[in-house]
């Protein structure tokens, strides 16, 4: 079951990055061009956060199951002196966590503005906003936290 949950792991994450990215987007577009928000442009800001939601819920599980992860919260005093495993234990869920609720706000915000204008600003700055944090919680092939390759074969 966990290499299963890696698979879909590894496929939703990319396809959350690609509507969070799609929908700042469509914010942008609309914002700046004083579109009317559309019931596609809703449709985008509900299914971005509910594709986010999705991928925390596995991630979660697998955070639980990961080796990395629990030899962290076995051993965390000599695990703190290792940025990586500080990184895989706490940071990135840290991290992940905040951009899931920036976009969820975000979101809900979005959804209860009176104008287009409104609902799309809103939506660009806090997606905007949990698209940097999770950015800087992905561990890149460059990052100093913690290297991964961005395509990995399992």
């Amino acid at each position: 079951m966990y290499s299963t949950l890696l698979v879909l792991h590894f496929l939703i994450r990319w396809l959350v990055l690609a509507f969070l990215v799609y929908s700042i987007y469509r914010a942008f577009v609309g914002y700046t061009q004083n579109k009317t928000f559309s019931k596609t442009d809703n449709a985008f800001r509900h299914w971005t956060a509910t594709v986010a939601h999705i991928q925390l819920m596995i991630g979660i599980i697998l955070y639980t199951q990961s080796p990395i992860v629990k030899y962290f919260w076995t051993d965390t005093k000599t695990a703190l002196q290792n940025l990586e495993l500080t990184f895989y234990g706490l940071i990135h869920i840290f991290l992940m966590l905040t951009a899931i609720v920036v976009l969820t706000i975000g979101s809900a915000l979005a959804k209860r503005k009176p104008t287009d204008k409104e609902k799309f600003k809103t939506m660009l700055a806090w997606f905007s906003i949990a698209l940097i944090i999770i950015f800087i919680a992905i561990p890149w092939t460059f990052s100093p936290l913690s290297s991964r390759p961005n395509f990995r074969t399992f």
